[in-house]
């Protein structure tokens, strides 16, 4: 059992016979009312995203899915497919079970495909990835007022914020959880 202002993002929750993943959770207080928790959860079986709103102090069961490590292969065109290293079984899972997986997906990508039972429903991407920056705007000398960022296409075509300092071809680790900018790469 957990208490729903515990659940964060990835958190795995079964309300009814239905199990959920959380995408957003964000705790509420607001003067003499209740505490409450604003989840946005995704349906593992239907696919659906939900959003609701839950008493910060309200038990939900917990559950706990399988994990495996797969390798990505390739796309195509209505799904992605998987390989398990080991064994060498193929899963195939759609566009909306990656998620924002997909922003940094490569080919040979090791990732962790989770099942629920035999099912499977999703895939988590390490939380630091290195990528190279595909293009980006060259950076205006004598901008250094606070922290200037700006955008740069990677070379998966997701496009993320970067300090003005980075230059176009060069490798930058991110963090996949939060999609920011970490550190630059020496490669």
């Amino acid at each position: 059992m957990k208490i729903a202002q515990e659940l964060r993002q990835g958190s795995t929750i079964k309300i009814g016979n239905d199990p959920f993943v959380v995408l957003r959770a964000e705790y509420n207080k607001s003067g003499r009312n209740a505490a409450v928790v604003k989840l946005k959860m995704k349906n593992l079986i239907a696919g659906n995203i939900v959003d609701t709103v839950v008493k910060a102090d309200e038990k939900m069961d917990d559950i706990r899915l399988e994990k495996v490590k797969a390798i990505y292969s390739y796309h195509d065109g209505t799904s992605y497919v998987f390989s398990n290293p080991e064994t060498w079984d193929q899963v195939e899972l759609s566009e909306e079970d990656l998620g924002d997986a997909l922003n940094y997906l490569e080919e040979e990508m090791e990732v962790e495909v989770v099942y629920y039972e035999t099912t499977p429903v999703a895939v988590e991407i390490p939380t630091f990835v290195e990528r190279q920056i595909e293009y980006t705007e060259p950076g205006l000398r004598g901008d250094t007022s606070g922290k200037v960022l700006k955008p740069a296409r990677l070379n998966t075509g997701f496009e993320i914020q970067v300090p003005i300092f980075v230059e176009q071809g060069e490798w930058i680790k991110i963090d996949t959880r939060t999609n920011e900018y970490v550190e630059r790469i020496k490669k």
